[in-house]
């Protein structure tokens, strides 16, 4: 082999690098943040909590494409699974001191999948879809609110009271669609009552998510502490009870939960109405 030759694939490595490099620079997420009363510039993301965003936009995702397989019972499965990294992800995050505004945008776009997309698709391609026009609107408008409704905590936080939801959190309102789509399909409900029913369910859940109506958070629940005996056995028969029929005994869990925030609004603004 000539000298020239080796010149030529020295020059084509050298190249190859300075595209590599170029492009890993160009890729690289540059966040500014404040640590200790200083601004710091921070390159690069956090892997751990990150790890899980991604794998609650994977089960999102997949349950997207069980619908469209009509496995529903395996799609409502995924977008409790994605529910659960969801809650993890940022509990991590504060465990290990690795927030970021990356971690934050990322989890927003990864919740408009798993708890926005595919809780209306799900529905839509199980049984709205038998109602025409008004099926993949209804699909849509639980779509739009799940949209504003993330938007609309984004700009919040940290200006509530973070004891409260406003509005119903968009989980608890994909897992009381899938949890509805689980129930119903596994009981071959397909009459005409069922999907009148089901179109309540989807567009009172995006209603809601947009609603200035309070739910609990349960973050100021410390889990940390000690608690009575009793405590740890009421979770142990809670999850007992939820094996004998999961897709029936979620269903009534969120729906209590959904449930809970216009109830408790009613009575607050009865207990202001004075006496006749």
């Amino acid at each position: 082999m000539s000298q020239d030759s080796h010149k030529t694939e020295h020059e084509h490595a050298e190249h190859d690098e300075d595209v590599t490099a170029t492009f890993l620079r160009e890729t690289e997420v540059i966040e500014e943040a404040v640590e200790d009363g200083k601004k710091i510039r921070r390159r690069g993301i956090y892997l751990l909590p990150n790890l899980f965003t991604t794998s609650a936009l994977f089960s999102g995702f997949f349950a997207v494409v069980a619908g469209i397989n009509g496995d529903f019972s395996a799609a409502a499965i995924a977008i409790f699974i994605a529910m659960v990294l969801d809650g993890l992800d940022g509990r991590v995050a504060r465990m290990t001191n690795t927030q970021s505004a990356f971690g934050a945008e990322y989890d927003s776009l990864a919740d408009m999948i798993s708890f926005g997309m595919a809780p209306a698709l799900v529905s839509f391609t199980w049984i709205l879809q038998d109602l025409g026009k008004v099926g993949w609107v209804v699909a849509f408008l639980y779509v739009a609110c799940a949209a504003l409704r993330l938007a609309r905590f984004n700009v919040q936080i940290g200006s509530t009271d973070k004891r409260w939801f406003i509005g119903l959190p968009s989980p608890s309102a994909a897992a009381l669609v899938a949890a509805s789509v689980w129930t119903f399909h596994s009981f071959d409900a397909n009459a005409f009552a069922f999907k009148l029913l089901m179109l309540v369910v989807v567009a009172a859940s995006g209603v809601l998510m947009v609603s200035n109506i309070r739910y609990y958070s349960f973050k100021d629940v410390d889990l940390k502490g000690p608690v009575p005996f009793v405590v740890l056995l009421a979770i142990v028969l809670g999850f007992v009870v939820i094996s004998v029929e999961p897709s029936v005994m979620l269903l009534l869990l969120f729906a209590a939960y959904v449930a809970s925030g216009p109830v408790l609004a009613a009575l607050r603004k009865m207990k202001k109405q004075p006496a006749s």
